[in-house]
This record gives structure tokens, sequence and C-alpha cells, in this order.
């Protein structure tokens, strides 16, 4: 079944986002495009319960190619550093081209 979202994210990548090159395990580089890279402050809580802002950089990648991103693979926006996938997390959509987020860490300096 179609909704009125399919085909949002699509939209919304080309609008706001940039390509950027990932690269796999095995050194092959590719390119994504209408990725978007930001780097944002997430909230968690200390072992005390306080709440601290750390700043995360992260990416969003539609699907199918994020599918493809796995955990210690490299992420280059072109903002001069080098990032390691941590982990992902799919957002609530069911459509086909939806965003995953992937959160990275920072790695190296270009």
């Amino acid at each position: 079944m179609t909704s009125v979202f399919d085909g949002m994210a699509t939209v919304i990548g080309k609008v706001l986002g940039a390509t950027v090159i990932h690269v796999d395990a095995f050194g092959v580089s590719h390119d994504l495009t209408g990725a978007i890279f930001r780097v944002g402050p997430v909230e968690i809580q200390d072992d005390d319960g306080r709440v601290v802002l750390l700043v995360v950089p992260s990416l969003s990648v539609q699907r199918p190619a994020a599918d493809s991103i796995r955990r210690g693979d490299m992420i280059n926006p072109g903002n001069g550093k080098i990032y390691r996938v941590e982990t992902s997390q799919p957002g609530g959509s069911p459509a086909p081209d939806a965003f995953v987020t992937i959160e990275l860490e920072e790695f190296a300096d270009v």
C-alpha cells in the first residue's frame, strides 16, 4: 500500500542533502547522494542521573543505500574529517526510501 509520505525522503534528500563518501570494510569508496550530515547536541544521563549534552556527529541516509553501511565503515562528509560508523537507527517510516540515522565517531583529520 502506498502512503502520502512515500517518496518524501527523496525530495528532502535532494533539497537538503549532499554527496558524502562512504568507504566500506574492503576499502571500496562509494558516493552517497542526498545524505544529510550534521553534528548536533544529544542529551544523555550520567551515572548520577544528571543530564549532559554531548555533541554527536550523525548522517541520515536513505534506504536502500543505508542498508550497505556497516559498523566500522568510514564516512567522509567533506568537512576535513573522517568519521567511523558506530550504529544505525532506522526511522519510524515504512517508506522504501526512508532515512536511516547513522551515528558516527570522529576518526581522523583529512
